[in-house]
């Protein structure tokens, strides 16, 4: 007799399956061809400024897009809604306090009114505020207080075919020569991501943070945490850095938590929810600033900007967000796919990424110049094949220097595939795979694009193209 353990011995394989069953669907449809040219013509060859109801697999972001759990949808139902002193966010204190081991809780909308408070609670004109690259809003964020953002990420980040495992890590040399240069009482904070999205998603080890904790420390610095995704940076510890394959993703999480001075959440990521974020710190004087401050910006320092229902919502949620297994599940998925498109000869950021596949646009249309805007076309040009929708994460996104007003040229040209959490099926992941594979065969009957609108910040978003 066959049974289910012989059968993986003979075939030489064992699969998983996701952490989770389906108890709701929601319908979607792919739209015909033309249907879907005169929605990319009326959208300006943004895929930001498509109709969702005009998307079949919708991997523009990972932000607010996953399914919430049968215990979230019941936490829904226990918001209270008192403006003053809810006891949701009490729940929500103590989760972040328990697992992230952060003293002093300040709730926000999302993650970028995180942001915008502690630039404008420590950052004055003249400062430098060192990162493992940037990301546009907390960028955007800096420099309207006043900063300059200085890249101090590792050289390996920059290229799509370096296999760093912790391509993430911060370049401590050049975060001393920043020192030496400008002053350490001139670099307010360090920015420190964690799986970090314009370099691909890539990790950062623990060894790094620690090392950095021990740089700052002697010059007076602090480290603030972007740990948007960090549940997924704990995974690659977890496998790939020694001593801690038999720790759980929880407690890497804290360990990680506990080499900086405080973090900033969109929990539409990590933490599961569909609205939400929070800003957390140690020193009890920044705090009191940053709850005065979020009165001003935000909401009440009970609630920040979320409902009571939210705040309950992204309680359970940070629990949930810290399971090993779900962990695995979510980031193998993301694997699954990047397997299929290498398997394929297909140009993407190597190692694969916690939360995305980046396709390396520049590999991929090496025949468009960046300024014509490759990776924007490239979106553009999965949506007209099948209907799936991704974003640019290159020229486009970069913007412009605020200094000279040129276009920023960074190094990765990238068409971001951004998997939300607990959404969709490996069945999906085939169907992307394949329409890549489609639009990259026809790669050299594609041209670029031009921009014939640009918003002044955060172009992307809203800009709009013509093929040239």
């Amino acid at each position: 007799m066959t049974t289910p353990k012989t059968m993986g011995q003979q075939y030489g394989r064992r699969s998983w399956a996701e952490p989770w069953k389906i108890k709701m669907v929601e319908p979607i449809r792919m739209s015909d061809r033309l249907t879907r040219e005169k929605a990319m013509q009326e959208a300006g060859y943004n895929t930001f400024l498509l109709r969702s109801e005009d998307v079949y697999i919708d991997l523009l972001t990972d932000s607010g897009t996953s399914a919430m759990s049968d215990r979230q949808w019941a936490g829904i139902m226990l918001g209270d809604e008192a403006y003053a002193g809810s006891r949701n966010f009490y729940n929500l204190e103590q989760a972040v306090q328990e697992y992230y081991g952060f003293s002093y809780v300040v709730p926000t909308h999302q993650g970028r009114g995180a942001e915008h408070l502690l630039s404008q609670a420590l950052i004055r004109p003249g400062h430098y505020i060192p990162g493992n690259m940037y990301f546009t809003t907390t960028r955007l964020h800096q420099e309207l207080a006043g900063g300059t953002f200085v890249d101090v990420i590792l050289d390996a980040a920059h290229d799509p075919v370096n296999l760093h495992p912790f391509k993430g890590n911060i370049d401590l040399d050049k975060l001393q020569a920043l020192i030496d240069e400008v002053g350490a009482e001139n670099i307010p904070y360090v920015s420190l991501a964690g799986t970090v999205n314009m370099a691909g998603g890539q990790p950062v080890s623990m060894a790094n943070v620690r090392a950095l904790k021990e740089l700052c420390d002697r010059h007076g610095i602090r480290i603030y945490l972007d740990a948007t995704r960090m549940v997924e940076n704990a995974l690659f510890i977890q496998e790939q850095e020694e001593g801690y394959e038999d720790q759980s993703i929880a407690a890497i999480l804290k360990e990680f938590c506990s080499y900086t001075d405080g973090a900033w959440m969109s929990a539409k990521k990590d933490n599961l929810v569909n609205i939400g974020g929070w800003l957390a710190v140690r020193d009890a004087e920044l705090f009191d600033a940053l709850r005065n401050l979020v009165v001003i910006y935000e909401g009440l320092h009970t609630y920040g900007g979320m409902a009571g229902r939210d705040m309950e919502a992204l309680a359970i949620g940070i629990s949930e967000s810290v399971e090993d297994d779900h962990v695995r599940a979510r980031v193998g998925q993301v694997r699954y796919l990047g397997g299929l498109l290498t398997s394929w000869d297909i140009p993407i950021v190597q190692p694969v990424g916690g939360h995305a596949i980046f396709l390396d646009a520049k590999r991929f249309y090496p025949h468009i110049p960046q300024d014509q805007f490759p990776a924007q076309m490239l979106a553009a040009q999965l949506y007209l094949d099948s209907g799936v929708r991704s974003m640019e994460r290159g020229i486009a996104s970069a913007g412009r220097d605020p200094q000279t007003g040129d276009h920023r040229y960074p190094s990765l040209e990238l068409t971001r595939l951004t998997i939300p959490r607990r959404v969709y099926t490996q069945a999906h992941m085939d169907v992307v795979a394949e329409s890549v594979k489609a639009v990259y065969d026809a790669r050299l009957e594609t041209h670029g694009l031009k921009m014939v609108y640009e918003p002044k910040y955060l172009r992307f978003f809203q800009a709009r193209f013509e093929p040239v």
